[in-house]
């Protein structure tokens, strides 16, 4: 079962996890490391974790992962399969004088025949100076050290400890492994009331955070929800936004909408008008031009790019001339935006690109095109086989850029008007040699 937990402080005690008024995130704590939900390439029986533990010997190592994907849980649950003693400090809370007494306590137990597991959490928020302090315990194996850090180890920790380190990659939790989390979690509370696409919603909000799922799923129960909610129900639950609406302004409101949308519809005639009702009754131009610029993107985009242009113009030939002068500048814009071939194409590719980014939350990158500017990251991959396109033949390479966990999509759909005829016949010749090079 995967960690899923406060990473941010000290693992609760068994009898704490035990209680049946702990918090339901320390109730499913893993028992074991073959419990651990989401990391099967460190603790199954060929990954690093699970040869150290089979040998029946620690190295030192550094957990670098998301919050709530198991480093606080793994470390307790390393010491135990190989029968150390486990003490826990947190980076937040702890200071020299903490790392003293755990130093020589480990060297006293040490002494007595009892190895320790020192796990330091947020280890990267400790200072250099701080960092360096752990050296000689570590070289003469007073301690065991597990550093857990959501912070890349390249650029957090010193090069000193890291070479005496072994840093451990932790994903992000899958909609997989979040959905097993969530199972386990109801076979212990039962049923969540949710229907089958509220539950998707949950797991797809949690980005890959067991604990923050966990966190969610306890505050459904406590609230004793009577039917199954919906996704909207869910999302107005968890979220509670409330929507504002200035009714004394709806005039206001109704005009600008008209405003928008008879220059979407390309009657030039009346978008003049709607301009001149706002103006003449004293509206700010800047805002008129703020609405303008909207649509020239949301509804003209890249069918006319000089729609845009056009609008930015209008803005500083109006803040150079002011009123009543500079006004001839928005009307000419509203004009151009009015009389141009339309397109949403770029406003529907954003919606469609911002819905998958919040799905997706934080998948990585393929490793191929991940930076590499330290030793550390070139040894575990980030950079390698990267296909350079301006030496590929037409400048193109046709290499994968999407996560591996995520299919292809397709967000933007040039239409067959204005400058957008020419785009989409680049996309769709892009399109052919991609699939011509595989």
């Amino acid at each position: 079962m995967a960690d899923l937990f406060a990473d941010d402080l000290p693992p609760a005690a068994p009898e704490d996890v035990a209680r049946e008024d702990a918090p339901l995130a320390d109730r499913l704590r893993p028992r074991s490391l073959d419990e651990v939900i989401g990391q099967d390439h460190l603790t199954g029986p060929q990954g690093a974790i699970g040869r150290m533990v089979a040998a029946g010997k620690l190295s030192s190592m550094i957990l670098w992962g998301p919050p709530g994907t198991g480093k606080t849980s793994m470390a307790r649950l390393l010491a135990d399969a190989v029968g150390m003693r486990f003490v826990a400090i947190s980076a937040v809370f702890s200071g020299v004088a903490d790392l003293k007494k755990a130093f020589a306590e480990a060297e006293r137990m040490r002494a007595a025949g009892q190895r320790t597991l020192l796990f330091v959490d947020e280890i990267h928020r400790f200072n250099r100076a701080q960092q360096d302090g752990f050296l000689p315990y570590v070289e003469r194996g007073t301690v065991t050290l597990v550093g857990a850090t959501t912070e890349n180890p390249s650029f957090e920790l010193n090069a000193a400890l890291l070479s005496r380190a072994q840093v451990l990659i932790l994903h992000r939790l899958d909609a997989e492994a979040l959905g097993q989390l969530l199972a386990r979690a109801e076979a212990l509370e039962g049923p969540l009331p949710l229907t089958p696409e509220a539950r998707e919603a949950l797991i797809a909000s949690a980005d890959g955070d067991g604990r923050f799922l966990l966190n969610q799923a306890e505050t459904l129960y406590s609230a004793q929800i009577p039917e199954p909610l919906g996704p909207a129900e869910l999302g107005a639950f968890l979220q509670r936004r409330v929507a504002v609406y200035d009714k004394d302004r709806e005039g206001h409101y109704n005009i600008i909408s008209a405003f928008h949308k008879a220059l979407r519809g390309s009657d030039p005639q009346a978008t003049l008008y709607y301009v001149a009702r706002m103006l003449v009754a004293g509206e700010e131009p800047l805002f008129v031009l703020r609405r303008l610029t909207r649509a020239a993107v949301e509804d003209i985009g890249l069918a006319d790019p000089q729609a845009l242009a056009q609008c930015i113009a209008a803005k500083e030939a109006y803040q150079f001339l002011g009123s009543p002068e500079g006004e001839l500048a928005i009307v000419q814009a509203c004009l151009y935006c009015a009389t141009a071939p339309k397109s949403n194409a770029a406003y529907k590719a954003q919606k469609a690109a911002w819905k998958s980014a919040r799905e997706t939350g934080s998948l990585m990158p393929p490793q191929n095109i991940l930076n590499a500017p330290t030793k550390l990251m070139k040894d575990i991959g980030y950079g390698k086989g990267y296909a350079y396109d301006h030496d590929a033949e037409e400048g193109f390479s046709g290499a994968n850029y999407w996560p591996e966990e995520m299919e292809p999509q397709t967000y933007y759909e040039p239409v067959e008007r204005g400058f957008e005829r020419q785009v989409k016949e680049r996309i769709a010749y892009w399109n052919k040699l991609r699939e011509q090079r595989g």
